[in-house]
């Protein structure tokens, strides 16, 4: 498996602005490759819209390509314009912030940022964690219901102590996110830890990542909460506008 995932990069690496089109028998060439085995992983590719062949039976580079540049493109703007955002959020409250983005069932930190002092919580950006049992994800899962169905089909397993693994209660908890503006997860993901979530909206007002503060439930739920909330909520409309996002 690993070995043709690498043979697939190296035969997307061989297009280049010197060489767009190539044939079978030419990527086979550049990587000492059997031709049949080229042909197999090309046709992969092709059906997958990596790459895409024309009428002369070349290939070419296909539109999912373009649609992977646009993704980091878009995570790098996300960062650009979220960072001092963030930055001041921590420098307010004790936490780690962290954008996060959907993806088949879980979300993927695309940016952490934490304060000095806080409690360590076990994150990176590139992380993945189960979509239902934190306060990112049930924003996500709240503001865009097609991500539902993606999400309970992996299945809602127990991750910590209040885990909700019932799917009406879930179903309940996002009606609730809906009503407020602002997700929370407490002892849902990780034991002890206490999270405060809030949509991020793009130019076309549709929900594209969720920002959210995590701490110690000891402080996140003391007298200051309320503000936490709406600083949460306030930062997010931020980046949003950054993005471009106009509300009427």
């Amino acid at each position: 498996m690993i070995g043709a995932v690498k043979k697939a990069c190296q035969i997307i690496s061989c297009f280049t602005n010197e060489t767009p089109i190539l044939g079978i028998g030419e990527i086979a060439a550049k990587l000492d490759m059997n031709v049949s085995t080229a042909h197999h992983l090309v046709s992969t590719l092709c059906n997958e819209g990596v790459l895409m062949k024309d009428n002369q039976k070349k290939y070419r580079l296909g539109w999912k390509v373009l649609e992977w540049n646009n993704h980091v493109m878009f995570q790098q703007d996300v960062y650009d314009k979220a960072m001092p955002l963030v930055k001041e959020l921590i420098h307010r409250f004790k936490g780690s912030v962290h954008i996060a983005m959907f993806d088949k069932g879980t979300v993927v930190f695309v940016l952490k940022v934490s304060s000095k002092d806080t409690t360590p919580i076990h994150t990176y950006v590139g992380s993945r964690k189960p979509a239902y049992a934190t306060s990112s994800g049930k924003v996500l899962l709240a503001y865009n219901p097609a991500y539902f169905q993606e999400t309970i089909e992996r299945g809602l397993s127990y991750q910590a102590p209040n885990t909700i693994t019932d799917i009406e209660q879930l179903k309940e908890e996002l009606k609730w996110i809906q009503r407020n503006g602002y997700s929370i997860s407490n002892n849902e993901n990780s034991d002890g830890m206490y999270g405060i979530a809030a949509p991020i909206l793009s130019y076309s007002k549709k929900i594209i990542a969720a920002i959210n503060l995590v701490g110690p439930v000891s402080y996140m739920q003391d007298s200051h909460r309320s503000m936490i909330i709406q600083s949460v909520k306030s930062t997010a409309q931020l980046i949003s506008k950054e993005l471009g996002y106009i509300e009427v």
